[in-house]
């Protein structure tokens, strides 16, 4: 339940401040035109808001509703998803959208969007200064990876190390390095000393979501950090920080999930574990506990493999997050390809699926990375031509400019709602398919 909470705070926090830029884009750049904002408001309030104010001499109601969804910025003679239809019936006043030039409708629309993008190079750039860019160099992970059913039926190997996808060299694994393997045409691994091509299919995206599974994780040794509790098995059998254990039983365990394969085989039993301390194999016969555990943590891979980190200054930071945020939109629309199948279509996720990308703990880092990522989704979804998100606007105030005249408001409205109901449908496929996978996980 505490896990649930921090995931849903996160999501709640991160949508929040998307949801509040994105509006304020809209709001600053109908203000700049001289056109009245009547509502902005954060969260959808049907029938009743939490919290709202107007401002003495002011045209804008300022407020938070209660139904956590989204967010809008009511504009004077816009069809929006307010359905305003009486006013739009009214002659057009110097203060409205509709009154306004095609360039600066335009802007108004695409404030929301332009600003989500840079939002995001914003905090790349933030996340860069702060922390800078840390990662585990592939060379170094001498034990290579454990790779998913996909991808071993493909000719993977677990223990390969990655060196190339296509002629590119590979430095680090992350969700970039995943995407770019996916879409080579053959990857090259380091297998027992030999480089080995190895060739990636076109369906691979397609295989890997009717496996339900994914690439790879990493292959480390499992070295004892610490030993968790005084009457764990650990350490009444003496076993201390810095060994290295590498055999249950006699059978080799290289990687800390050969040993947690093993434990888990002999739960509440009397094992023998072979492991090394200061270099000198050693052994001991000792009793896991009911869930078939040592009593031990374990260090992690970055503390066995190192963590190279890549500072940046104040200057240096800004070019840095832009690159990032570029390349992190390239591999999001690129990924958009896998929508429109069959397999892509049944991994559509709703909040649940977003929420599920925070991780179980508080980590500022991982908030604002993962916050960063979300603006950049928002902005490429919200310019889809579609009617009623910013991108259909935009496609019927390009036809305006083409043709030199406006579709008429009764289009306008049927437009709205056909892509309201759309956008709605789309909101309850992808949340239905988050409780199906609950459900039966």
């Amino acid at each position: 339940m505490e896990t649930f909470l921090i995931k849903a705070l996160q999501l709640i926090l991160s949508l929040s401040i998307l949801v509040f830029v994105h509006e304020m884009g809209h709001f600053l750049f109908a203000r700049l035109f001289k056109v009245r904002v009547e509502k902005f408001y954060l969260f959808f309030d049907p029938w009743f808001s939490l919290f709202k104010f107007k401002p003495k001499n002011s045209d804008t109601e300022y407020g938070i509703g209660w139904l956590p969804l989204g967010g809008y910025c009511k504009i004077s003679g816009m069809i929006d998803e307010s359905m305003d239809k009486e006013a739009m019936a009214q002659p057009p006043k110097d203060y409205e959208y509709r009154s306004k030039s095609a360039g600066k409708r335009l802007l108004i629309i695409a404030g929301g969007v332009m600003f989500n993008f840079i939002l995001a190079l914003f905090i790349y750039s933030m996340i860069l200064l702060k922390w800078g860019d840390s990662y585990v160099p592939l060379k170094n992970m001498s034990l290579g990876m454990e790779y998913f059913q996909t991808f071993q039926e493909i000719g993977f190997q677990d223990g390969d190390i990655l060196l190339k996808a296509d002629n590119k060299e590979l430095d680090r694994f992350d969700v970039q390095t995943v995407r770019t393997i996916m879409n080579a045409h053959t990857a090259t691994v380091l297998r027992n000393g030999v480089e080995t091509v190895i060739s990636i299919p076109d369906d691979v995206f397609q295989r890997m979501v009717r496996n339900n599974d994914t690439f790879a994780g990493i292959r480390f040794p499992m070295v004892i950090r610490e030993v968790a509790e005084k009457n764990s098995p650990a350490a009444i059998a003496g076993i201390q920080p810095g060994d290295s254990i590498v055999s249950i039983n006699g059978i080799p365990t290289p990687t800390f999930f050969d040993v947690k394969e093993q434990l888990d085989m002999h739960k509440s039993q009397e094992i023998t574990v072979g492991f090394y301390r200061n270099g000198i194999p050693q052994s001991v016969a000792l009793t896991t506990d009911t869930a078939g555990l040592l009593g031990v943590k374990v260090k992690p891979y970055t503390d066995i493999y190192g963590v190279v980190t890549k500072k940046y200054g104040f200057l240096e930071s800004f070019p840095a997050g832009a690159k990032l945020g570029v390349r992190t939109l390239k591999g999001y629309v690129n990924d958009m390809k896998y929508v429109f199948t069959k397999e892509g279509a049944s991994s559509l996720g709703g909040f649940g699926a977003i929420g599920s990308i925070f991780p179980a703990y508080w980590n500022w880092q991982a908030f604002w990375m993962q916050t960063a990522f979300l603006s950049i989704v928002l902005a490429f979804m919200n310019i889809l031509p579609i009617p009623a998100l910013d991108g259909g606007h935009i496609m019927f105030l390009l036809y305006e400019v083409i043709a030199r005249r406006k579709p008429n408001d009764k289009f306008m409205e049927y437009a709205q709602i056909t892509g309201m109901v759309l956008l709605f449908s789309l909101l309850i496929y992808a949340n239905g398919n988050d409780l199906f996978r609950f459900i039966f996980k």
